[in-house]
């Protein structure tokens, strides 16, 4: 005698629903408890679903590609009517995990450079791929072709059934930076091993996820963005009287306005007058994507690492709605709660200095964006006034931008109008 029960999806965190992968079993098979149902997918891990019971497959109610939520039914399974039962539905597999925070990605806009290929490698018949066939999940085709990656020239496949993993596209990618060839001139000489214990005591600690791929993203901007970086200085010394004046108003909102605030709706005002600044290349460079939107990312420092939360439709908010915003995403940032729609979408990126120091600084270009925005310490200088020498606050403000969009004129008036819109802020408003 037997009974017929239902497997559903587990708990799969925050997300609202998750990708099937896989489906790695049918109607009609008898399986083993334990043994694995299906494969899902977030952009934070990939996951089999195990079974409850041991029994045999009746009749499978999802197929690849689908997007189930939690409690979802997966299949119905027959199994011995006097078999113990779970009570608890059975933990996930975790089998290949990334990071609690990515760092910023735009797929849809991510510049793609030239594909890349790696020293010679031996290939294992049973790991190999068939020559124009990929065995990869979505994801990971898309991380392939963020880093230049041909997936098809991937010959190591340590996922089941020889499926593409992530650390597999990594390794090809270390593969190919690790090569001293200098075929068609874009292979890198591999900075030499050296053992530093010859020279005393060391400690070796290891990098952490987010570090591992905000240094990929950085090397990839730096080899591919043609960078200048333009520095000069605004006068905001009226700007942090009117913050000053605001502080009362801020304490019965429960906020704390600083000058972030302010330089995020003055950059807006002058991506409106220099639209190229909001803007992409497209994936082969011959034309460029303008953005009607406007959503600034700021680079955020946690003990995890940078990340780059984005806010969204800065234009729409006053500055009491931002300093409120920033708040939260900045604590849910250092805890490494931030999801990855929560960094996606950006048009420019501010990174600050200004709380800790500092004159100037080259900030790295955040591509697939054309411009980044540097701060540093506001400091009291003696500016002549044409009669005298008065005391004025000082911001120092660095932009890297792409030289391939904008020149150097260009960014000169673009910061010209942004300083004149810190100096008064009013001018938002015209």
């Amino acid at each position: 005698m037997s009974d017929v029960i239902e497997v559903k999806v587990p708990d799969i965190g925050d997300f609202d629903a998750v990708e099937v992968i896989e489906v790695l079993v049918k109607a009609g098979d008898s399986i083993d408890q334990e043994q694995a149902l299906i494969t899902l997918e977030s952009d934070k891990a990939s996951m089999e679903i195990p079974s409850p019971q041991a029994g045999t497959i009746k009749e499978v109610f999802v197929n690849v590609g689908d997007n189930i939520a939690q409690d979802a039914n997966i299949l119905s399974l027959s199994v011995s009517a006097n078999a113990e039962t779970k009570q608890e539905t059975p933990p996930v597999a975790k089998v290949e995990e990334t990071t609690k925070t990515p760092p910023i990605e735009e797929p849809e806009l991510k510049q793609q450079p030239a594909p890349v290929s790696p020293a010679p490698v031996k290939e294992n018949p049973s790991e190999s791929q068939s020559k124009g066939h990929i065995h990869a999940s979505p994801s990971v085709r898309r991380f392939a072709r963020e880093l230049g990656v041909d997936a098809t020239k991937i010959t190591k496949a340590s996922g089941p059934k020889n499926r593409i993993l992530k650390e597999d596209v990594k390794l090809f990618v270390k593969q190919a930076l690790s090569s001293t060839s200098t075929q068609s001139g874009s292979g890198i000489p591999a900075i030499p091993a050296v053992d530093f214990t010859k020279f005393g005591e060391i400690e070796e600690r290891p990098l952490g996820q987010i570090k591992k791929l905000t240094a990929i993203n950085l090397s990839r901007s730096w080899l591919n963005v043609p960078m200048v970086t333009h520095h000069d200085v605004a006068d905001v010394t009226e700007m942090e009287a009117f913050r000053q004046s605001l502080k009362a108003e801020a304490e019965k909102r429960g906020v704390k306005v600083t000058f972030l605030a302010f330089i995020m709706k003055a950059l807006v005002a002058a991506l409106k007058i220099y639209p190229e600044f909001n803007a992409s290349l497209s994936s082969d460079g011959s034309s460029l994507i303008l953005k009607k939107y406007f959503h600034i990312g700021i680079a955020v420092d946690t003990p995890n690492g940078l990340v780059v939360p984005v806010f969204k439709d800065v234009d729409e908010k006053n500055i009491f709605d931002l300093a409120e915003e920033m708040a939260i995403v900045s604590s849910k940032a250092r805890e490494g709660k931030l999801s990855p729609k929560e960094m996606q979408g950006g048009c420019m990126t501010i990174s600050s200095l200004g709380g800790i120091g500092g004159t100037a600084f080259t900030p790295i270009v955040n591509a697939p964006e054309v411009a980044i925005l540097g701060v540093t310490r506001s400091d009291m200088q003696p500016k002549w006034n044409g009669k005298e020498f008065e005391p004025r606050l000082m911001l120092p403000l660095d932009l890297t931008y792409d030289h391939r969009v904008i020149d150097g004129a260009t960014a000169a008036k673009f910061m010209a109008t942004l300083s004149g819109f810190l100096h008064d802020i009013r001018h938002i408003l015209l």
